[in-house]
């Protein structure tokens, strides 16, 4: 079984031995904005719909507690929770990673010159995104936090390490490699939380989850949450860096961009960490038999989310899936250009005042434009992350792999293969998060004995090439960058 606990929605998968998604379930849950550009989650919220997904996926598949071989858990990054130690309760609302109500400590930090040591130590740039100072602002903005936090009351975790305390009823309080990676406490180079940046930060150890492997068994689940039957947890990755692996990106200077609520492009440079000099995150993809696999990452803040806003807000379409067909019914995007930059712009840019931008309307603009220059942006996006990686790995990629929601959109796709020069390969089953989780925790309980019986398990793709001159593609990109540029001035 794959837990998948996203921003939007907790969904739980069944995946056979030849790697086939058997059944699946998911719920969505209530995302809550308490002031502008904040974004915040109920942690209870959160398990109670991941524990009627797992529950709901197994009716459904007819499938017994003790059929499942073993659990793995992939988890939105960065979201963070605190809770009580004794009693499990939630001491306030989780905060998400899109919040940017710590954007004055993080200038506080650069303002003491630390952002190049952060850097170095952590492969992360200073930024509200990760998961650092919205604990610090968590145990400054609850009484007597600080106190309790170093008397050993309180627990601090990643929505995997939420998760996997309350699916073990309060016996295991950890985190992965790849989760701790993404929360600006943790040192990449000798792989322990970082003594110096918790001191910066005035944040106490004993509030911090052990770090795990990503494959390895972490222990079972109480009886009582699947009748009875205990089964064991044994793989914990953050959702990109299970993508990663559920592509089968096991090689280095092997990519994949996932189009989710955010877009995300990495590609794994190896048992070495590539420090960015072009606004990339260095991070670690997974932690295995006892070796790390690091990775380049890129982080676009706003890509789904931007046709939920459409959807939710402005209304134009009633379901996400239905913008493809409202995006075909123009030829082009009627020179229109749409800059999604939400909650600031992320890789590699990293401005948290930009906001975003729609450019180039005319009295002929149709809701179609618009909707297709939204599907657009997603594709700019990533254009700009893999131009920077290319530049940090000093090499050309040959293709890149694609999953996510989005990825299902054909409009999109060609676009992006049109966009990048390259082909686009979508694997038929894009439920690569569900599968990177399922594969990490079947590799620790032998249910595949390793990564080279994994990739005969590789399914069909489909293939997105080219189509439009190298001249058209680039006066686009031209265009796009210059409502980039307008967009950062914006926000000064």
């Amino acid at each position: 079984m794959a837990i998948d606990q996203g921003t939007t929605s907790s969904k739980a998968f069944l995946i056979n031995r030849r790697g086939k998604i058997v059944g699946q379930s998911g719920f969505e849950f209530k995302q809550i904005y308490p002031k502008p550009g904040w974004v915040e989650h109920d942690p209870l919220e959160i398990w109670e719909s991941q524990k009627a997904a797992c529950l709901d996926v197994m009716t459904k598949a007819g499938t017994l507690p003790s059929e499942i071989a073993a659990i793995g858990i992939t988890n939105q990054r960065e979201t963070t929770v605190v809770w009580e130690r004794e009693t499990g309760k939630p001491i306030m609302n989780a905060i998400v990673w899109q919040c940017r109500r710590t954007s004055s400590l993080c200038e506080e930090l650069r303002k003491k010159g630390l952002e190049e040591d952060i850097r170095n130590r952590t492969g992360l740039v200073v930024d509200a995104y990760f998961s650092a100072t919205k604990l610090r602002w968590i145990l400054e903005n609850i009484p007597n936090g600080l106190r309790r936090a170093e008397g050993g009351e309180l627990c601090f975790g990643t929505v995997d390490s939420w998760l996997a305390y309350k699916l073990t009823g309060g016996r295991l309080h950890i985190t992965d490699v790849s989760n701790a990676s993404r929360t600006m406490l943790f040192n990449i180079n000798s792989l322990v939380w970082d003594a110096e940046i918790l001191s910066w930060l005035g944040i106490p150890n004993t509030v911090l989850p052990t770090v795990r492997d990503s494959s390895e068994c972490y222990g079972e689940t109480s009886p009582e949450i699947f009748q009875g039957v205990p089964i064991p947890i044994a793989g914990i990755a953050g959702d990109q860096q299970s993508a990663l692996f559920g592509q089968m990106c096991f090689q280095k200077n092997s990519a994949k961009n996932t189009y989710g609520t955010g877009c995300f492009l990495l590609i794994n440079t190896g048992e070495q960490p590539v420090f960015s000099k072009n606004g990339l995150l260095t991070s670690i993809g997974w932690g295995l038999d006892g070796k790390v696999t690091y990775v380049l990452e890129g982080s676009v803040f706003v890509a789904g989310a931007a046709v939920q806003w459409l959807r939710d807000e402005l209304g134009f379409i009633k379901q996400s899936e239905e913008i493809e067909t409202l995006a075909r019914r123009v030829p082009d995007n009627g020179g229109v250009y749409f800059l999604p930059a939400f909650v600031g712009l992320g890789a590699p840019h990293w401005d948290m005042y930009a906001r975003g931008m729609i450019a180039g309307i005319t009295r002929g603009t149709h809701p179609a434009h618009i909707a297709r220059a939204t599907l657009e942006s997603m594709a700019f996006q990533t254009k700009e992350v893999l131009e920077c990686i290319q530049k940090d790995c000093g090499s050309t990629l040959e293709e890149l792999r694609v999953d996510g929601g989005a990825a299902k959109n054909n409009l999109l796709m060609q676009f992006q293969a049109d966009l990048l020069r390259i082909p686009v390969v979508r694997p038929n089953e894009i439920q690569t998060t569900a599968l990177g989780a399922s594969f990490l925790a079947g590799l620790a309980t032998g249910f595949w004995k390793d990564s080279g019986e994994i990739r005969q398990l590789s399914t069909k793709v489909d293939r997105f090439i080219p189509a439009i001159s190298e001249l058209e593609s680039r006066d686009r990109w031209n265009t796009w960058q210059k409502l980039v540029s307008i967009a950062l001035q914006w926000g000064k």
